[in-house]
């Protein structure tokens, strides 16, 4: 009786399944015999099965997964962009504020400054004729100081808090710009599924 490849083939399946290596021997041997080229050949073929049923299957990502990635990779970008622009607007806008506040005290100080002199020197002209007014002058002076150091006080604050806000805005600026990378990097991962999606196809 002719061995078939079909005999062959459900030898090595049940050798498989048992746990055996379904050499060219140990396949003649459960057939009871036959030719070693016909079962060779027969083998062969039954490892191409094998090795296909083991391949695992690639197949390119619907139109409609494509369509939403790149969707997604839009949303991305335009939600970073919108995030950085807002932001940058509000640190432009609390800089500015930060400016015109820290101009404001300056512009207070000086105009104090010149009240307090301008009293000063009433007060000395006054002195010259009145020694009396000398403790009157004296407690101006010191106003006028105290006056000054709180001013100076004011300047320095803001000035400080400025540098806060510079320093916060270039950290902001440099999450905008990750953020902003980040949405590019995707958009090439995209671009790269999209490429493999029309290759596969």
């Amino acid at each position: 009786m002719a061995i078939s490849i079909e005999d062959v083939h459900s030898v090595a399946n049940r050798l498989s399944e048992s746990g055996q290596q379904p050499t060219l021997a140990a396949v003649r041997s459960a057939l009871g015999g036959g030719s070693f080229t016909t079962i060779s050949e027969a083998m062969k073929s039954w490892r191409a099965i094998q090795q296909a049923a083991a391949t695992p299957v690639r197949e390119a990502a619907p139109a409609a997964v494509m369509e939403r990635f790149n969707q997604l990779g839009a949303d991305v970008w335009a939600v970073a962009i919108n995030m950085a622009n807002d932001r940058l607007a509000k640190e432009r806008e609390a800089f500015e504020s930060t400016k015109a506040d820290m101009e404001q005290a300056h512009k207070e100080a000086a105009e104090l400054a010149d009240q307090m002199a301008a009293e000063l020197e009433s007060a000395r002209k006054q002195l010259e004729h009145q020694g009396v007014l000398l403790h009157t002058a004296q407690e101006a002076a010191h106003t006028a100081q105290a006056a000054l150091a709180e001013a100076q006080r004011r300047a320095d604050s803001l000035a400080e808090l400025l540098e806060r806000e510079r320093a916060l805005s270039k950290e902001m600026q440099a999450k905008a710009e990750k953020a902003i990378a980040d949405a590019a990097r995707l958009a090439g991962k995209l671009d790269v599924l999209e490429a493999r999606g029309r290759q596969g196809s």
